[in-house]
């Protein structure tokens, strides 16, 4: 069971909230890959260093879990949900689908309020058509290992 893990990793705080919730998944035995963790030295970094070693950690994934907090979704997260969920319509025996996480109190005033519950309709589409859109990092979790068991109610 491997999860991608897709969320923002520009700060201490992005960064430390991504970790924070690979460490409950790696608690529940699932292999995850974080981004962020790949890229020890950031000298010699570039576009396609940073692509192939992506892409091929979303290619490997069951899973993908996608952390949404913020005042819209990152744009790398949303490459990263955009390219999950068409491997997910092509193989859908292999692909577990995409576990979508917002915890932002801006949008959780907005849940129920709002079409897509104030994040990019587009994104919240892509989500949807494969997998869901949770609201805390608990339900996330469970989410996610439901799915990698098989279980999508």
């Amino acid at each position: 069971m491997k999860v991608y893990l897709a969320g923002p990793l520009f700060n201490d705080g992005e960064r430390g909230t991504l970790s924070h919730i690979a460490a409950r998944l790696r608690a529940n035995g699932v292999d995850v890959f974080v981004p962020h963790e790949q890229y020890v030295e950031l000298e010699g970094l570039d576009a396609q260093r940073v692509f192939t070693t992506d892409l091929a950690g979303i290619e490997g994934a069951d899973l993908l879990l996608a952390w949404l907090d913020g005042t819209q979704v990152d744009d790398g997260t949303s490459v990263e949900i955009g390219i999950f969920s068409q491997l997910c319509r092509r193989e859908p025996n292999r692909y577990r689908g995409i576990v979508a996480v917002c915890t932002d109190l801006r949008m959780l005033r907005r849940r129920g309020l709002a079409p897509g519950d104030g994040i990019n309709l587009f994104v919240a589409g892509a989500i949807e058509s494969v997998g869901e859109i949770t609201w805390s990092v608990d339900e996330a979790i469970n989410a996610a290992l439901r799915r990698l068991r098989g279980v999508t109610e």
